[in-house]
């Protein structure tokens, strides 16, 4: 089983060993640091689990979460999107009382990627904040301080748009979802309904978002010599729009003829959840 822990929603999925979502669920629950958090998580997975005949057979529980984490002292570090600092994550852990596995969202999204098809790639997160994730040999490469993949931080534009993270001109200010949805404001369905109408000033604003996201894509392109794969909310729209972003891309690389390393994610949706419930796939494997 996986989980993904949001600002305002908890999303749960039950995935079989031929990676197949088998059941899934988004729930609308405010994340607290309360211990009442918790309980009231480890409550909605026993109702989602209820009645299913995987439980009996369930290797665990794979908990992804927006933010830097210590897994093995169960901590997370830092969460922008959680506002928690050194939140320690054990009760949660004893709360649901199946063995779990705690991973940073944009790395659980990549080992949602198949390891044999892309055993070295870089995961570009495009949802309501920028992030990623990168694999070397199969493996997650996560750095000396669990910080390694945080794209939205590279400065893309020098004294550009202020960051959340206090920087100016940072990738997340440019590439985010949430340039798009107006933080949220509105969704993204509906920006790309007003593409799709024909929008003046939508269309303007999308090929603005392309511009940049082709400059950071060429830039981790030089930098790591990698696929790459486009996930997050954006990334899953963007299979629409991949000759026009190409082109972008080749404008800012002259050492390269095509952008074939350029890659949809295989999960629009439920990316992370999945990533961190296949952990346990890998786990399991090993100890056969």
């Amino acid at each position: 089983m996986g989980i993904l822990i949001t600002a305002n929603h908890i999303e749960m999925v039950l995935v079989n060993l031929g990676d197949e979502i088998i059941k899934k669920d988004r729930i609308r629950l405010k994340f607290t640091a309360e211990l009442s958090y918790c309980t009231e998580v480890a409550q909605k997975v026993k109702t989602f689990l209820e009645g299913e005949v995987a439980k009996d057979t369930l290797l665990g529980i794979g908990v992804a979460i927006p933010g830097i984490i210590d897994q093995k002292e169960r901590i997370v570090l830092k969460s922008h999107a959680l506002g928690i600092e050194n939140y320690s994550l054990r009760f949660l852990e004893q709360a649901l009382e199946i063995p779990a596995y705690f991973e940073n969202d944009a790395n659980a999204a990549m080992l949602a990627e198949k390891k044999q098809k892309y055993p070295n790639a870089i995961y570009l997160s495009l949802n309501h904040t920028l992030g990623g994730a990168f694999c070397i040999d199969g493996k997650l490469f996560r750095g000396q301080n669990q910080k390694a993949g945080e794209f939205g931080h590279m400065i893309l534009v020098p004294g550009g748009r202020k960051c959340y993270c206090g920087k100016s001109g940072c990738a997340d200010a440019y590439c985010a979802a949430s340039v798009l949805t107006k933080d949220n404001r509105q969704s993204l369905d509906a920006f790309m309904e007003k593409i799709e109408s024909g929008n003046e000033k939508i269309l303007q604003k999308w090929n603005e978002y392309l511009d940049h996201l082709a400059v950071l894509i060429s830039n981790l392109r030089m930098a790591y010599d990698m696929d790459i794969i486009l996930g997050g909310d954006v990334g899953g729209v963007l299979s629409d729009y991949m000759i026009p972003l190409g082109e972008k891309v080749m404008a800012y690389n002259g050492f390269e003829h095509d952008v074939s390393y350029l890659k949809n994610c295989s999960y629009k949706k439920e990316a992370s959840a999945v990533g961190a419930a296949k952990y346990f796939f890998t786990k399991h494997m090993v100890e056969l």
